[in-house]
């Protein structure tokens, strides 16, 4: 299987570890794992933003960048939703190549649950919007989580709240956003947790500014290095 690596702007940008966690648990399974240095943003800002126009060139050179790959894999389910939903409501000509979000491949494609990891800490697990809403992942990244070996999964009150950042939408609103991310916040703290994880690093950068603003212990991690631990 030809399977390619889609890191995204912030991971490539802020959060580059979680691109190589993604890569180390794939490889670590068997995958060899391409990354097409062509690959630029998905253009779920501009679409999110109503600038449609301005996402047709990425969406066109997504699909082109990306031909011929079997599987994409992205730590990102906000991008992995924009590329299954939107490029062909953006382009109706052009195929879209098949996106999966991390845990989707895993337990989907590979088969698996178990990756072999060991985390021993309390860790609670924030359900981002797009990730139940539009992927519907479900239980997924709860399945992955629970069979890491040492690793303690605490519930949180409100599991599938959202946490505010929404991408454009905590620039526009930012004080709803900081205030739903206080709740969140709050949440977390609450929980026990000594980790916060997430499927998207966009939330778990929001949450964790105000985690870390309000002198919590709680740190962030994406899922993908959670899983990358042996």
């Amino acid at each position: 299987m030809r399977v390619a690596l889609f890191v995204t702007c912030l991971n490539d940008t802020l959060f580059p570890q979680a691109g190589r966690a993604t890569v180390a648990v794939l490889e670590r399974l068997g995958v060899e794992v391409d990354f097409p240095a062509a690959q630029t943003c998905c253009g779920q800002m501009h679409f999110n933003s109503g600038y449609r126009a301005a996402c047709v060139p990425l969406v066109r050179g997504f699909a082109d960048t990306f031909c011929g790959y079997e599987a994409v894999v992205t730590p990102s389910a906000s991008c992995a939703s924009m590329v299954r939903h939107y490029h062909r409501v953006v382009d109706p000509a052009v195929t879209p190549p098949p996106v999966y979000e991390l845990t989707e491949f895993l337990v989907d494609v590979l088969g698996v649950t178990d990756v072999g990891a060991h985390f021993p800490h309390r860790v609670a697990l924030h359900e981002t919007c797009h990730s139940l809403r539009l992927l519907k992942v479900g239980d997924r990244p709860g399945r992955l989580l629970r069979a890491v070996g040492g690793l303690t999964l605490v519930d949180l009150a409100g599991p599938r709240e959202c946490c505010g950042f929404g991408g454009t939408f905590s620039v526009k609103n930012p004080q709803t956003s900081v205030a739903m991310g206080l709740d969140k916040a709050a949440d977390v703290t609450g929980s026990g947790a000594e980790v916060l994880t997430s499927t998207d690093t966009s939330c778990l950068m929001h949450i964790g500014g105000l985690l870390s603003r309000g002198a919590s212990p709680v740190k962030t991690m994406h899922l993908a290095e959670i899983l990358a631990t042996a």
